[in-house]
């Protein structure tokens, strides 16, 4: 029995370990990397000095998850020394082989070099996301050839499939702003947004790109332009930047930066350690990166002037002529508009001197630190981190600091290879103390309440009004899109009474918006002279939502009436193709509204190709879709395209709503599927009726037409034509010139045989009773 009960155990926990989510918190990973090498640190450490190319680990396991032939290499720049046992880790998966780890392919672990707490990153990125798009992480223990390395924090990877997720495409404009070959002293281009002309060439020792193409420069070029132009509209044209940037996104991270004290930033004096992904729309996504010396670790703050609030010498700000914080009350007197006026900043300084922006930088900056800092969100974050790792910090003896410092780091200061990590609680608290004692936090914020809307089950189409209760504001904005894809649209709200609003002057604000999707999402925005504010508080990360709904076409009034899966010659369309084709038909009395209807031919992916806005169909009437992947081309063209083994022809609505869902068989070039009687009956296999009533086939021809059998079909001699159902009284044959070289007469036959040896290889057309036509390849 005991025996039994150790092997349940062994089994449960096996299974959850195998089971577990990569970046799950609360879940310590177990990486384990084999090399057939002895001497693979040496390795590394080569290549890390020459072209930090990939090495091959014979094998990479993740929580029993065996990976064979896997790129690993060591990353970082002040993270990594040949000298030391524990170095960062870049694991990518599929650098020789295709193959991927719950959908990732690149591991990044770092090695919790300058931070004894351990929880830095972890705490950081919780933090973060919560406002923006940007990475999750967690820790994992890292083995290589069976020796333990080390416990790492374990982040995710801001590659192609980052901002696919995110930013719904992945082939567009991609930087790293981190100079390639790091950032030091040294250092005279810094990924800073600084206009430089027009040259990429300017550009490329401040940036990566991550987009480069190798078999198309042009596409490399075109995407240094994107770059080029942001910086050029940032500096010399600002009432246009949220053309070219996400100014939200943005906003969020220079605050984020600065609250967190997070100077190895855009913040500090190397101005990196960021990503810019440009999206569908044009617009560039900031993504935040490397967190591990947050909290105060990083100390030059890139400030140069001699004087500025606070006077020569003032903490944090604009009074250090050598731009270092030297100690952790400076720190947290971080000046919470640092470089608002700098031009070697000019994401911050460009943007803050517009006065909307300043508001909203204020609004974002203020929700950040009531949420998690003055709160001590951060502190209990850390604390419940630590108790997760307490047991694989002891076990690590390859860290770079004490337990003692470990559990020490959350309240006490150490050094750290010449920087200081501030205790947490040192920090935050007094930052906490600091900031809410300036007067942009103290002057009076607007306040929102009672965000309503007139109907919260409106149709599509339908006019609804928002509303909100707000005060102390000058302007209230209303910010919406009709898809999570596409930007915010801003426009401003009213208290006249004029706007569904109530009495003019009762602090209540409206606007009407129509509902133009099922899910149209929307936040509020107000502002006074001082300071903005949004509901929800974390918009326009997080918003409120409209569900509309819309009257859905009746089961069997709109029907799926013909399908052609393999047309050879049936018709064509106005580009002169022969395309696939569906006809829908009309059964009802009434026009039919295809709006917010989508055709698939994928039960897994219903919402392929949505039915333009405003099409209809008559009663009785028919509308061809043709079904062959080219919507870009004029008329209906599907982003569909059937198989001739079979599938399916679904048609739906995104709340999920089937109305047709046709699953058919191996079809036959140029015959089509159709149903007999029209718009109701079976489908039958027959000859197509292209945009007509399907019954304009006789009875007797579509039964002869599914009796038909023709083998083989290619053939290089005899072709069987059989029809147990109808005696075959006729037999055509034609080239594709349509000339006939074959044709007879028979009575009473049921099977013929037909010689095809003296023909040329090539296709013709065999005519059968004047009814059926099959093509038949002769090989």
């Amino acid at each position: 029995m005991k025996k039994t009960i150790t092997l349940l155990i062994i089994l449960f926990l096996t299974i959850n370990l195998f089971s577990q989510e990569l970046y799950d918190i609360n879940a310590i990973q177990t990486i384990e990397i084999e090399f057939a090498e002895s001497n693979w640190d040496a390795l590394l450490d080569a290549e890390k000095a020459g072209d930090n190319n990939y090495t091959e680990a014979t094998s990479v396991t993740i929580n029993g998850t065996v990976f064979n032939q896997v790129g690993v290499k060591y990353k970082g720049n002040s993270s990594y020394s040949s000298s030391q046992v524990k170095n960062p880790f870049h694991i990518e998966l599929d650098t020789y082989v295709d193959q991927d780890y719950q959908g990732y392919t690149d591991i990044k672990l770092a090695n919790g070099f300058a931070d004894p707490s351990f929880v830095r990153e972890t705490v950081a990125y919780n933090i973060v996301n919560q406002y923006m798009d940007a990475p999750q992480a967690n820790y994992a223990n890292v083995y290589v050839n069976g020796t333990l390395i080390g416990l790492y924090t374990n982040t995710e990877a801001i590659s192609k499939k980052f901002v696919n997720k995110h930013f719904n495409s992945n082939d567009n404009a991609f930087f790293s702003c981190s100079p390639p070959d790091g950032a030091g002293p040294t250092t005279t281009t810094l990924p800073n947004l600084e206009y430089l002309g027009t040259s990429y060439t300017s550009y490329d020792d401040a940036y990566e790109i991550k987009s480069d193409d190798d078999d198309d420069e042009s596409v490399a070029l075109a995407h240094w332009d994107n770059l080029i132009e942001l910086t050029n509209i940032l500096s010399n044209d600002i009432d246009n930047i949220e053309n070219v940037l996400d100014v939200d996104s943005a906003i969020w991270m220079l605050a984020f930066d600065n609250v967190m004290v997070n100077l190895d930033s855009y913040i500090g004096q190397f101005k990196q350690n960021y990503y810019l992904y440009k999206d569908n729309n044009g617009q560039f996504k900031p993504v935040v990166w490397d967190l591990n010396m947050s909290f105060g670790t990083f100390a030059m703050t890139g400030e140069i002037s001699t004087s500025g609030p606070g006077g020569p010498g003032g903490p944090g700000g604009p009074g250090s002529s050598t731009g270092t914080l030297s100690s952790t009350t400076e720190k947290a007197e971080l000046d919470h508009l640092l470089h608002d006026d700098d031009s070697n900043f000019p994401l911050i300084s460009k943007l803050l001197a517009v006065p909307k922006y300043k508001r909203m930088y204020l609004a974002h900056y203020k929700t950040i630190l009531t949420e998690n800092i003055s709160n001590s969100n951060y502190l209990t974050l850390a604390n419940d981190y630590q108790a997760i790792v307490t047991e694989a910090v002891t076990a690590d003896t390859n860290k770079f600091y004490t337990d003692a410092q470990f559990t020490g780091n959350i309240n006490t200061d150490y050094s750290v290879d010449g920087n200081t990590a501030c205790g947490l609680t040192n920090l935050m608290s007094a930052r906490s103390s600091y900031l809410l004692s300036q007067s942009d936090f103290i002057n009076t914020q607007p306040t929102i309440s009672d965000v309503e809307t007139s109907n919260e089950t409106p149709i599509i189409g339908d006019t609804v009004t928002i509303t909100a209760n707000v005060t102390d504001e000058n302007t209230v904005y209303l910010g919406y899109r009709t898809d999570e894809t596409l930007p915010f649209t801003k426009l401003e709200m009213y208290d006249d009474g004029a706007h569904n609003d109530g009495t003019s002057g009762d602090g209540v604000f409206g606007l009407d918006i129509v509902v133009e999707t099922a899910n149209l999402q929307y936040y509020i925005y107000a502002e006074n002279s001082n300071i903005g504010a949004f509901s929800p508080a974390r918009a326009e990360y997080e918003f409120y939502s409209i569900e509309g709904t819309y009257t859905t076409i009746a089961v069997g009034d709109l029907v799926i009436n013909e399908i052609m899966a393999s047309n050879e010659t049936t018709a064509v369309d106005q580009d002169g193709e022969y395309d696939d084709w569906l006809e829908l038909y009309n059964n009802s009395s009434e026009t039919l509204s295809l709006d917010n209807l989508y055709l698939s031919d994928d039960s897994d992916e219903l919402l392929t190709w949505a039915f333009p806005s405003g099409l209809t169909i008559e009663p009785d009437s028919y509308l061809i879709v043709w079904c062959d992947k080219d919507d870009d081309q004029e008329g209906l063209h599907a982003d569909v395209k059937f198989s001739s083994g079979g599938e399916s022809a679904i048609l739906s609505y995104d709340d999920g709503t089937i109305i047709e869902n046709i699953i058919f068989g191996e079809q036959t070039d140029d015959m089509g599927y159709a149903r007999v009687p029209n718009g109701t009956g079976d489908f039958v296999i027959q000859e197509p009726t292209f945009g007509e009533n399907n019954e304009s086939l006789s009875v007797d021809e579509v039964l002869f037409n599914n009796g038909l059998k023709v083998y083989p079909n290619p053939t290089s001699n005899y072709l069987e034509i059989q029809n147990s159902n109808y005696t075959i009284e006729s037999v055509t044959v034609y080239n594709l010139q349509g000339q006939q070289l074959y044709n007879n007469s028979y009575a009473n036959e049921n099977t013929i045989s037909l010689d095809f040896s003296s023909f040329s290889k090539g296709l013709y057309m065999v005519v059968v009773n004047k009814i059926a036509v099959i093509k038949i390849a002769r090989n």
